[in-house]
């Protein structure tokens, strides 16, 4: 499994990378692997606030639907329309092909509590 060191990971199985105050925001090669084949990805708008810990979208696999939850609050500047006619991104490239959506981070600090590649890998090995 592959962990990107200059990523920054969320316990719900996000990952964040930051460039000149925004965020890229997808989800990790673990939490692909767990969920199975992607099926279909909801995202929310371009416009709207995400809220650190809450929900702003879902992936459906052919196992299960699962949220997907804010590592960071923001306002949703772009969001990966290739998701919706190719969902299969996320298994084939969570972190190139498959991001989700890019924020303006409204809170810097909420970057610095998210988790190095390190403790993101001895969180999954746990």
């Amino acid at each position: 499994m592959t962990t990107p060191k200059d990523l920054r990971y969320s316990d719900e199985h996000e990952w964040v990378k930051v460039e000149d105050g925004k965020a890229r925001i997808g989800i990790t090669h673990f939490a692909q692997s767990e969920l199975g084949d992607i099926v279909f990805v909801e995202l929310p708008e371009v416009g709207d606030e995400i809220t650190a810990d809450e929900p702003f979208g879902n992936v459906e696999s052919v196992k299960t639907v699962s949220e997907l939850y804010a590592p960071i609050s923001g306002k949703v500047v772009e969001v990966n329309a290739d998701l919706d006619d190719s969902p299969e991104f996320v298994n084939e490239s969570p972190y190139e092909k498959a991001w989700m959506i890019v924020v303006e981070v409204a809170d810097a600090a909420q970057i610095d509590a998210l988790m190095t590649a390190e403790q993101y890998e001895e969180m999954t090995q746990e």
